[in-house]
């Protein structure tokens, strides 16, 4: 028989400390020499780098490339040598460095309810499905929703609602009853993503909020850790640009003196967890308070001049990114310069009051077009090129039943009826014309015993995961 190659990158998948490196190594090599396989391991040196979520990589263990030798036939060496790979790979993965990400590709909308005309969950998530949007939030943990979700493979975050912090602040019992009523029992048909622990609290008019947060977050962790759910479900808590004293240029910015007593102990914690920080970014907000200073195109995506940040001499054609890069500054002046941020929430109004600048039908076309664009790009940043932009659009529908301004009812990308508010690349709600699945492959090959493999090993790998993920 001929060799057989198969090669592993590590580097982008998960973070390794040096000596469970080496220890899994001598273990995987003494492994496959008794499977009398001969293991050639070549090291690759890279300059070292980190990922998203800010854990370095050490650069002995970038790339390892392994030859395996065997009599059997080719066509089982190369599935053979297959399977090896994947040991390699569930070996050092239930070494206890897998992390949890609540976030897959860069895009996700906010699923919000405070109306009386929407469509049924199990219809939202055939609507989700059928616009390929893999990410969505919900901020309460309905379980007809979480139920409807059951088996679609999207990602969901569960709010744990405001009204619940002071409670849940009180003991761990308090977050592990709610837990076990609103999360554990869906898992792992439903993939609760993580758990939004109150929204917008820091800021906000409620002080008594403020000082209850971090212990209630820590009571919520704590309680997914006895019950082995913290490598499945990220705890995390989205924040308002109201936490910053200002924010333009982006490199000005920084917490509120008032805030940072209460938020550096928080980003203290989930800098520990791996958890990203999330902020409700709006431009609409911004230009609909400044109409006179603001660029309706710098706003919009168009085309403009653009602003210029001095103190680090990055341009910004487009605030969004600005404020994506002052939420950046912030957290490194705070001591916290390699955490991720995420965008929670951000949209525009399709309609709105008279003294309402900028909601239009054509400008939130333009801007959430745009801003998909944006993010299909998966770049980073001015500030952060290496941390790509993700962020979850507000909001799925229209919402008839919300207070405040004409804006706030109107910020939907579909109607009530599954049809589209405007046309930015989606299609509204209709049926699949094929047998939806969680998983999508192709397998190609001239031999259907060919194919047969490939699917017994997908079904081993995947069972594989599972039983990690819940170890």
């Amino acid at each position: 028989s001929r060799d057989c190659k198969a090669s592993i990158n590590l580097s982008a998948l998960f973070r390794a400390v040096p000596g469970e490196t080496r220890s899994t190594m001598q273990g995987l090599m003494a492994c496959l020499k008794n499977k009398n396989c001969i293991v050639i391991q070549r090291v690759y040196l890279f300059d070292p780098f980190e990922l998203q979520k800010g854990w370095a990589i050490p650069t002995s263990f970038q790339q390892m490339e392994c030859t395996f030798l065997d009599h059997l036939s080719t066509r089982i060496m190369g599935f053979y040598s297959f399977f090896l790979w994947l040991l390699l790979l569930f070996s050092v993965i239930s070494s206890n460095v897998f992390t949890v990400y609540a976030f897959k590709g860069t895009y996700g909308v906010n699923y919000g309810r405070i109306a009386d005309n929407l469509p049924s969950p199990s219809s939202v998530v055939t609507l989700l499905k059928a616009a390929k949007i893999k990410n969505t939030r919900i901020y309460d943990a309905d379980h007809e929703v979480l139920k409807a979700f059951k088996g679609s493979g999207i990602g969901i975050i569960v709010g744990l609602g405001n009204q619940y912090l002071k409670e849940i602040a009180v003991g761990e019992d308090r977050a592990m009853n709610w837990i076990k009523e609103n999360v554990q029992p869906f898992l792992p048909g439903t993939n609760i993503a993580g758990i939004a622990v109150g929204n917008e609290i820091l800021g906000g008019d409620d002080h008594e909020l403020w000082e209850v947060l971090l212990p209630a977050v820590k009571n919520v962790y704590d309680a997914l850790r006895r019950l082995g759910l913290t490598k499945v479900v990220e705890v995390s808590s989205p924040h308002s640009e109201a936490v910053f004293t200002n924010s333009f240029p982006p490199s000005a910015c920084v917490f509120r003196e008032d805030v940072s007593i209460y938020m550096k102990p928080l980003l203290q914690f989930f800098s520990q967890t791996g958890s990203p920080f999330y902020i409700n970014a709006y431009p609409f907000l911004a230009y609909k308070s400044d109409p006179e200073h603001i660029d309706i195109n710098y706003a919009l995506f168009k085309s403009n001049k653009g602003i210029l940040d001095a103190k680090t001499n990055l341009h910004y054609d487009n605030m969004f990114e600005a404020q994506v890069d002052a939420a950046y500054a912030a957290l490194e002046k705070a001591g916290f310069p390699k955490m991720e941020v995420i965008v929670s929430e951000t949209g525009w109004a399709s309609r709105g009051d008279d003294n309402e600048a900028g909601a239009s039908l054509e400008n939130a076309r333009t801007y959430n077009r745009n801003l998909r664009k944006r993010l299909a790009k998966k770049k980073g940043t001015p500030y952060r090129p290496k941390f790509v932009a993700k962020a979850y659009i507000f909001a799925l529908f229209n919402e008839n039943l919300k207070p405040g301004p004409t804006s706030e009812r109107n910020f939907g990308l579909f109607k009530p009826d599954g049809s589209i508010s405007y046309d930015i690349g989606f299609t509204g709600l209709k049926e699949s014309s094929g047998v939806s699945s969680f998983i999508h492959f192709k397998v190609i090959g001239a031999y259907g015993w060919l194919g047969s493999s490939c699917a017994l090993l997908l079904t081993t790998c995947i069972t594989l995961v599972l039983l990690i993920s819940a170890s």
